[in-house]
């Protein structure tokens, strides 16, 4: 793909490297049964059980190892998955007292995990942040973690992250995945059924970038959808300290709630939802520090206007806020919306914008707010600074560009944004040249 420098999407520099949906990307999981209901004795999952019990040892040894040679090299920790498994049914299902060899056990608990494609269907709607560790990073690079919304099997939304480095020149690198992919397990297996607060932690020997959170929560059953992150500035007694914090949508198949994932370290995550008539609606976006002592987010609340929203409490949002932006320009007659959270520059919060115009296209703009008072708006671009073009057109969700934030490296704007809800693109752009650009 040649480098745009000047055409229909403005100066953005676009990259050549894309992310796509990925079918053979799988991940080892539990196997949650419908009819593993309480009343175990009489349950098809206990039928299940008694049906491995009663094969030979013999048996019992060639079907374990059928299993391994055709799960084995396609997973990490797959016989601890398999264990684990039989754990979680030995006591949901009372086996306490039964006597099984180990290989039993396996066998027992592979016929409770499948394989799931996480990211068969799409890739897309990307957000990025500075990564917790900056150490041997010079000449102005900034490594980053980036998370994507990735669509398996199911049509089901997980999020999913890529770490690299980012590069002042406009440059950046992605680290690489391994083979294997893992879930985030829950800190506390009893709130597998939970619609509150829970917390899930990824495997201590397991990378970010092969690590995967899936939905929990009832609330979560059908998705989690466009994550975006931030690094909050909490400060306190003069010292900075960070948190990571993203606002997604938490989809059950009826109903959407947004909700927090909040950490520290990228090792452990909290999910929890937000409280308030706000949180009924989609893609809020946190400020990265308070404005005016109070916690404050930008969102669309009327299914069309960008409203600036504050609240004390970050975990509460009661006011539908005022409103900061309407559609003014065609391209963005249906509705505008955020693209992520504001970016603190020297001439006030950058803000990437959605609209969505005639047939439905989706295009990127930007705003300017004031540094002081951020629900005053200096300027925003008459015109897209990107918009699905030529091949870019078509995919799952035609005629889409989206991204859930971008990253400032010195001068410049690094944006990833997923291209008609199938891939990931990269874009660069210095933030001069976009402010030059705003009426």
């Amino acid at each position: 793909m040649k480098i745009e420098t000047g055409t229909a999407n403005g100066p953005l520099h676009i990259l050549d490297t894309r992310l796509h949906a990925d079918p053979s990307r799988v991940v080892l999981r539990p196997f949650h049964l419908g009819w593993q209901a309480s009343h175990a004795q009489s349950s098809r999952a206990a039928r299940l059980v008694e049906d491995v019990a009663a094969m030979s040892e013999n048996r019992v040894r060639e079907e374990y190892r059928k299993v391994l040679a055709d799960f084995k090299e396609r997973h990490w920790q797959t016989e601890a998955m398999f264990k684990e498994r039989y754990s979680e049914l030995e006591h949901s299902l009372g086996l306490g007292d039964r006597d099984f060899s180990s290989t039993r056990r396996k066998l027992i608990g592979a016929y409770f995990c499948h394989e799931y494609t996480y990211s068969a269907a799409a890739l897309m709607n990307p957000s990025i942040v500075p990564h917790p560790d900056q150490s041997g990073c010079t000449g102005g690079a900034v490594r980053f973690v980036m998370s994507l919304r990735a669509v398996g099997e199911g049509h089901i939304s997980s999020i999913v992250f890529r770490e690299g480095i980012a590069h002042p020149e406009g440059q950046f690198e992605l680290w690489p995945q391994s083979a294997f992919a893992t879930s985030v397990e829950l800190d506390d297996a009893s709130m597998s059924d939970s619609d509150s607060s829970v917390t899930v932690h990824r495997h201590h020997e397991s990378s970010l970038s092969n690590t995967v959170i899936f939905p929990i929560t009832e609330q979560q059953r059908n998705g989690l959808e466009d994550l975006r992150l931030v690094r909050f500035e909490h400060g306190q007694n003069g010292q900075r300290e960070y948190e990571w914090i993203g606002t997604y949508t938490a989809y059950s198949g009826q109903t959407i709630r947004s909700e927090l994932l909040r950490t520290k370290d990228f090792s452990r995550f909290l999910l929890e939802p937000i409280e308030g008539r706000a949180a009924r609606n989609k893609g809020m976006a946190l400020f990265p520090r308070k404005c005016g002592g109070y916690y404050t987010m930008v969102g669309r609340q009327d299914g069309k206007n960008l409203y600036l929203l504050r609240s004390r409490r970050i975990d509460r949002w009661d006011s539908e806020g005022v409103l900061l932006m309407e559609p003014k320009f065609p391209w963005e007659f249906i509705q505008i919306g955020n693209c992520g959270s504001p970016i603190l520059t020297e001439h006030g919060w950058l803000l990437i914008t959605h609209g969505v115009g005639a047939m439905r296209k989706y295009a990127l703009g930007c705003a300017l707010l004031d540094l002081d008072d951020p629900s005053k708006v200096i300027g925003r671009t008459k015109e897209p600074i990107l918009t699905a073009e030529n091949a870019d057109r078509s995919g799952y969700v035609p005629n889409v560009v989206y991204t859930c934030g971008g990253l400032k490296v010195e001068d410049r704007l690094f944006i990833p944004y997923g291209i008609s809800d199938s891939s990931v693109g990269f874009a660069t752009v210095k933030i001069d040249d976009l402010l030059q650009l705003m009426v």
